[in-house]
């Protein structure tokens, strides 16, 4: 339930500190005192969109707190702290919820919830749960079908059903929209499905590999050299070491024995004898590698004609497909990917029908159970709001909720049913859709009778009504209030009204005062003492001038 409203330099309000109680509060005051701004400041800390207008003029922001208890509500506690903004961390508090808004001179806002900042959907969206707000214009709405199947589930009660039914009709709905996502594909795409059966079929008898062109080039250059290679290595060897004169080991070999006889003489020789030593050896080594290499060369015609063809169709192929003949095995990885994408479309395409099937007759069940929910509230709801009229001096009313459910025609996220609600005010007129039969005064009285019964199932804590009882007066004014009392036995209404016959019935009241201060003008906010009540009840009887008449009847009012 809301327990306080704090709110700084909104519209013409100063700062104004409410703090609400149980049960039901009615709120009064004098005609364009601003009775209503509260429930303004209310409805924009709860996500109302913003305007810098509504910042009091010279303030350089408005600034709105709204507190709510919330220990009764697992739903929020639950959702408060999935959103991680509990606040556990706060001794004495976990059960609060503490919501702010500001708006600064230039249209700015900013919203939090238990001092984190969050985006107004996220405000919003917590608002929903916290708070039903019911306005004087609300009747208007209820012309439309669309309103009166929100109404009427509203007092079913049966989310789940609802959740149930829009999970079901989404999928079913996304499974007809890939259907038809993929037909389309698959005939865009059928000609280039040709094509690519000839490409990859073609690609895999070649069967091109990574680095197999780099490979092929290898091999070529080798194999078109093959002579030129072994004239240089027996030339090589003749150099080396098979030359019968001077070779180069034999006169490597001569150097070092030369020197070997000067060693004796001078031991400064050692070093280059040593090196070579080394190169002897190395040129042996050398040698002996060559002769394994002139062993390996080929003079092989026919492997030299393989390769040259191989290395063809790699240059073909690579040009028929523009690309670089490096990049042909990854060209084929590719085609073959988008074939089988292709493919697996058509192999899906064609078993999704049953999937489809599936998840039509799912919505069909949910939808199903939606409309039998919805018939047995119908008749209820029906039954309460025909009863209400006559207390509201409609003694011939009569209230029928029609329900026309055919899956074929009606089928929607919102289930298979249109619902209209149908209205008799008088004897012996026919049932007629309300925006037909009912005038201003009867419209709002069947609106009123719908809020407060429907309101009665929303599993709202607190359930706000801005002036719905405009157009009621008299005995009918003293049932509205009776309505609303009985509402605020168990959920928290707040109430704005001109009427004694309503205020009366409140466990609470709050006057709303316009004055003048410092040139300028402000609104105050009080809740009012029993005999306080009377006063403002008389007036509220009586108009400017109270009169012990009017006195009397007020204490008769609160008395009854």
């Amino acid at each position: 339930m809301l327990t306080q409203l704090n709110i700084r330099q909104f519209a013409i309000v100063d700062h104004l500190d409410i703090d609400f109680q149980k049960g039901m509060t009615a709120i009064t005051g004098e005609t364009g005192a601003g009775k209503s701004i509260a429930l303004d400041a209310l409805s924009l800390c709860l996500g109302a969109r913003s305007e810098s207008h509504m910042v009091r003029p010279g303030a350089n922001k408005a600034e709105i707190t709204a507190s709510f208890c919330v220990r009764q509500l697992p739903h929020v506690l639950e959702w408060l702290e999935e959103h991680d903004l509990s606040l556990d961390d706060v001794q004495d508090n976990e059960d609060s919820c503490i919501i702010r808004r500001t708006i600064s001179a230039e249209g700015r806002s900013k919203a939090f919830v238990n001092g984190a900042l969050v985006p107004v959907g996220t405000l919003k969206e917590l608002g929903r749960m916290l708070i039903s707000l019911h306005g004087q214009n609300e009747h208007h709405l209820l012309m439309k079908t669309d309103y009166q199947m929100q109404l009427l589930d509203q007092f079913s009660n049966h989310a789940s059903l609802l959740a149930a039914t829009r999970s079901s009709f989404q999928q079913w709905r996304q499974l007809i929209r890939e259907q038809r996502e993929l037909q389309q594909r698959v005939e865009h795409e059928n000609a280039r499905r040709q094509l690519l059966e000839y490409q990859v079929g073609e690609l895999d008898d070649f069967a091109p590999s990574a680095e197999e062109y780099e490979q092929l080039e290898s091999d070529h250059k080798r194999l078109a050299n093959a002579s030129t290679l072994v004239d240089d290595a027996q030339f090589s060897l003749g150099t080396l070491y098979d030359g019968e004169h001077n070779n180069a080991y034999h006169l490597i070999q001569a150097v070092k024995q030369r020197l070997e006889h000067s060693l004796s003489l001078d031991d400064r020789l050692a070093p280059i004898v040593d090196l070579l030593e080394s190169a002897s050896v190395q040129v042996e080594e050398a040698v002996h590698e060559l002769r394994h290499y002139q062993d390996a060369i080929e003079l092989d015609p026919e492997a030299l004609r393989t390769c040259e063809d191989r290395l063809s169709q790699t240059l073909q192929l690579a040009k028929k497909h523009q690309a670089a003949p490096s990049d042909l095995a990854q060209i084929h990885a590719q085609l073959k990917q988008e074939l089988s994408e292709i493919t697996a479309s058509e192999s899906r395409l064609a078993n999704l029908q049953p999937d489809i099937d599936k998840a039509w007759q799912s919505y069909a069940k949910a939808a199903d159970a939606l409309s039998q929910s919805r018939r047995k509230a119908a008749e209820k709801l029906a039954a309460q709001v025909t009863r209400s009229l006559h207390e509201l001096n409609i003694p011939d009313g009569e209230f029928v909720v029609n329900i026309d459910s055919d899956i074929e025609q009606h089928h929607s996220a919102h289930g298979q049913d249109i619902i209209q609600f149908l209205v008799s005010a008088n004897a012996g007129q026919p049932l007629q859709p309300i925006q037909k039969v009912a005038s201003g005064g009867e419209l709002s009285r069947i609106s009123l009778a719908i809020q407060v019964l429907t309101a009665g199932n929303g599993n709202l804590p607190t359930l706000v009504f801005d002036e719905v009882d405009v157009g009621v007066s008299g005995p009918t004014a003293a049932t509205v209030g009776k309505l609303l009392r009985s509402l605020g036995e168990n959920n928290q209404v707040l109430c704005v009204t001109h009427l004694p016959q309503v205020a009366a019935r409140a466990h609470q009241q709050l006057f709303v005062r316009k004055l003048k201060q410092d040139g300028k003008t402000l609104t105050t906010m009080e809740s009012l003492s029993d005999s306080h009540r009377v006063h403002e009840l008389a007036r509220l009887l009586g108009g400017d001038t109270v009169t012990e008449h009017a006195i009397a009847n007020a204490r008769e009012l609160l008395a009854g």
